[in-house]
């Protein structure tokens, strides 16, 4: 005996009709018909009596009318029940500082919503740290730059950011919404050392416009290195996150409108035979929030992977 089968007997009782019954249900009336007919069969005993007027049950089809309602009813609250269960358990994720100046929050919130007993671990590291640790499983979750020293990751392209020249407007920055790579070459510029991917994508985009840019201080902690574009000491190539550090204040934001000046962002996790179900439903509660922030113009310069 199928719920399926009982679903069916209980819909032509209520419906009093085999083929209202099939509108119903979505299916044709001659499958209802042989469902039925098996179920009968299955009991050895007459349900449903075809009269005049329409399907009547008979009085075995009515004593089990009313068992089947109340199983249905059980089926229906144990389907409700397992997925009302709140999952448990704790989940560590890493962010490079650009990305959690974005991403940390929304889904901190978005987790708390959705998995309130499921305790959210964020670290703030470098892409290269992050990789490392997921390596070591020091954590479950990452969003990286690069995957080239991935070993048994999953990994998904997220998104992509397209950089920005950002500085104080004093010190010559262009004055349109978005400018060449070559036009900003000459400006003094505050940069990460070559340990952040972000450098490796910026060195290797001046090297394709045959460009060398202008490097006066390399900082390796976004907090200080913006400090250093607040206070007009030099200009930085970043995410457009990183604008959301400075002050209030004459400051530009222009984006690098050269096609390969961006910064590819995955999603990597360990792999799925290894995440526990806590990192399972976060890994795509991040890819879901990530998505709806470009979507709704709130991850600046962030385009949907394609293909």
């Amino acid at each position: 005996m199928e719920l399926r089968q009982l679903r069916y007997f209980v819909s032509i009782v209520r419906a009093r009709s085999f083929s209202r019954a099939a509108a119903e249900l979505g299916v044709v009336t001659s499958a209802l018909s042989q469902q039925i007919s098996r179920l009968e069969g299955e009991l050895a005993t007459r349900l449903l009596q075809r009269t005049s007027t329409g399907v009547v049950p008979t009085d075995a089809g009515l004593a089990f009318w009313r068992q089947a309602q109340l199983a249905l009813r059980h089926a229906d609250d144990a389907v409700l029940a397992a997925q009302q269960a709140r999952l448990s358990g704790h989940v560590s994720v890493g962010l490079a500082p650009t990305t959690a100046t974005v991403l940390g929050l929304p889904l901190m919130q978005a987790m708390r919503e959705r998995y309130p007993d499921v305790r959210l671990h964020l670290v703030e590291s470098l892409s290269g740290d992050l990789a490392g640790m997921l390596n070591a499983r020091q954590i479950d979750l990452a969003v990286l730059f690069r995957a080239d020293a991935a070993r048994r990751w999953s990994v998904t392209p997220l998104l992509d950011e397209r950089l920005f020249v950002i500085g104080a407007r004093s010190l010559g920055l262009p004055s349109t919404a978005r400018t060449r790579l070559a036009r900003v070459a000459g400006l003094p510029l505050v940069l990460p050392s070559s340990a952040h991917d972000l450098r490796s994508v910026v060195d290797a985009a001046f090297a394709r416009a045959r460009r060398a840019p202008t490097v006066v201080a390399e900082i390796d902690g976004l907090a200080m290195l913006m400090g250093a574009v607040a206070a007009g000491l030099a200009a930085t190539i970043q995410p457009g996150a990183a604008a959301s550090l400075l002050p209030d204040g004459d400051f530009a934001v222009v984006e690098i409108g050269d096609a390969d000046v961006r910064r590819p962002n995955l999603l990597a996790s360990l792999s799925d035979d290894e995440l526990s179900p806590a990192g399972l439903a976060a890994r795509v509660v991040m890819a879901e929030v990530a998505r709806t922030l470009v979507r709704a113009g709130r991850w600046a310069g962030g385009s949907l992977h394609e293909g």
